[in-house]
């Protein structure tokens, strides 16, 4: 008797939920101080963009192209109708529980402690690695740049990992979390104020990359459309998936938004209508320019403006600083999200109360410096290899629960105000946990053991430290 009651107690306390009105009042609280709102609808769906639109649309095309032939521009279509379904669900959550922290938030209020604390941690997981790994690479297309602008490019020693050849230190990387760490301890309102003009920048430059491919449009390359049918076009979505990830980085901003609840959802639907419509564009742009034949995994858009122009140096120039300015935006956007992630932890206990210290211009300064320093510490000198690739399947977890949050609330807080309700319920949860389960099921086996092995640390970590510091458990005890 006394055992079953044991167990069930630590059941209970392992998935004991957080309040939804406890959530939604501490508005942006933290230890010494608030976060302020002061983001608008456009600067949060910029923020958006910022964390989607990245380097990928620059490269993704090799891969895509060659199994789908014209009809790429479907797989991208395809790609975004899956993100849509969880994006949807993140609206809803969003626009209901408009708080910091993303599905991390979301999940605590809905499907209790151990399961946020998971989600929290595949998203430690997915924004550090993420980070930098774009970091990491930045160094490499900041040569590309110089060279074109400048014909001279830095030394393998200060712009490669030691898992490079030539490498010693990477200290683009350094210099670019350097910079976006400057950024965010100045403030939100001013990051999201340079965000918004380095994404109005790269969406010039891939405007810039379409007007000039159209130049050399040939409709002839569109007369064997698909030509490895839908199989093709399944194959190009499920490549170009990844680079719709980062549209819930608005989510992360539910406690500095001036107005959360009609904006976050609105945000992060818009977002993703944007980066489909550029990305479609683009495919259209650059098929038509070069016959998908000549596609291989190695074609960048610099290489279908090469052929467009006649190898121009100043069409060249112009997309590698496109590119650089694209991966300051991720840097910056994701760097944001993950310090409001750990912020949320900390203010619920399950991480040092470092994290939660609000200091000068509303911004956590403990949090932010410590990881960025973790971050820039990582690119530099870490070779991530293979273990970038693990980012996808946090982010496809996180995904999933956050569709499976949606279900859990309508059932258990059917009278909660929602600004926003996901259409065809239960249809688009269940379908969005569907399609994140069966695009998980496809990755390599490298990429679930190393997100197994995070997880085992992970349950160390709470069972360690999290669950015994836990505001709400000390909270219920001492009642």
């Amino acid at each position: 008797m006394g055992a079953g009651a044991g167990s069930a107690g630590l059941l209970h306390s392992l998935f004991r939920t957080k309040p939804i009105d406890q959530v939604v009042h501490e508005d942006g609280q933290g230890e010494g101080g608030e976060l302020k709102r002061t983001m608008g609808l456009w600067q949060l769906t910029l923020f958006s963009v910022g964390a989607t639109l990245g380097t990928g649309i620059f490269f993704v095309l090799g891969q895509a192209v060659p199994v789908a032939g014209p009809a790429v521009v479907l797989g991208f279509v395809l790609a975004g109708v899956t993100a849509l379904f969880s994006a949807l669900s993140y609206a809803e959550l969003a626009g209901t529980i408009p708080v910091s922290g993303s599905s991390y938030s979301y999940t605590y209020a809905t499907m209790g402690e151990l399961v946020a604390w998971v989600c929290g941690w595949c998203l430690l997981l997915e924004y550090a690695v993420s980070v930098s790994a774009v970091a990491s690479s930045w160094g490499g297309y900041l040569n590309d740049f110089f060279d074109a602008a400048f014909g001279f490019t830095l030394p393998q020693a200060i712009s490669h990992t030691p898992g490079d050849e030539g490498g010693v230190v990477n200290l683009p990387a350094v210099i670019i979390i350097a910079l976006a760490m400057v950024l965010l301890l100045q403030g939100t309102s001013e990051s999201a104020t340079a965000n918004t003009i380095m994404v109005s920048l790269k969406m010039v430059v891939l405007a810039f990359f379409c007007v000039v491919a159209f130049t050399a449009f040939d409709t002839g390359n569109f007369s064997s459309f698909a030509p490895m049918g839908w199989a093709g076009i399944s194959a190009a979505g499920s490549k170009v998936f990844f680079s719709y990830i980062g549209f819930d980085a608005a989510s992360t901003a539910g406690e500095e938004a001036k107005n959360p609840k009609r904006d976050l959802p609105l945000a992060i639907l818009l977002s993703l209508l944007i980066v489909t419509v550029i990305y479609v564009l683009v495919g259209v742009a650059a098929v038509g320019a070069m016959p998908w034949q000549d596609f291989d995994s190695d074609t960048s858009l610099a290489d279908v403006l090469n052929l467009a122009t006649g190898n121009a140096s100043w069409a060249s120039l112009i997309l590698s600083f496109g590119v650089v300015i694209s991966m300051g935006t991720v840097v910056l956007t994701v760097l944001y999200g993950q310090t409001r992630i750990l912020f949320a932890m900390s203010r619920d206990g399950l991480v040092p109360k470092v994290f939660e210290r609000v200091g000068r211009n509303s911004v956590p300064v403990a949090n932010t410096v410590i990881v960025c320093a973790f971050v820039a510490l990582l690119a530099a000198v870490v070779p991530l290899g293979q273990l970038a690739e693990a980012t996808s399947i946090g982010t496809l977890f996180a995904f999933s629960l956050v569709n499976l949050g949606v279900i859990v609330l309508r059932r258990t807080r059917p009278d909660l105000p929602r600004s926003f309700r996901s259409p065809l319920f239960p249809i688009t949860p269940i379908i969005g946990v569907a399609l994140c389960v069966y695009l998980m099921a496809g990755l390599e086996s490298v990429t679930w053991l190393v997100f197994l092995i995070w997880l085992a640390v992970g349950m160390v970590a709470y069972f360690g430290y999290g669950r015994r510091n836990s505001k709400l458990a000390r909270a219920r005890t001492s009642d």
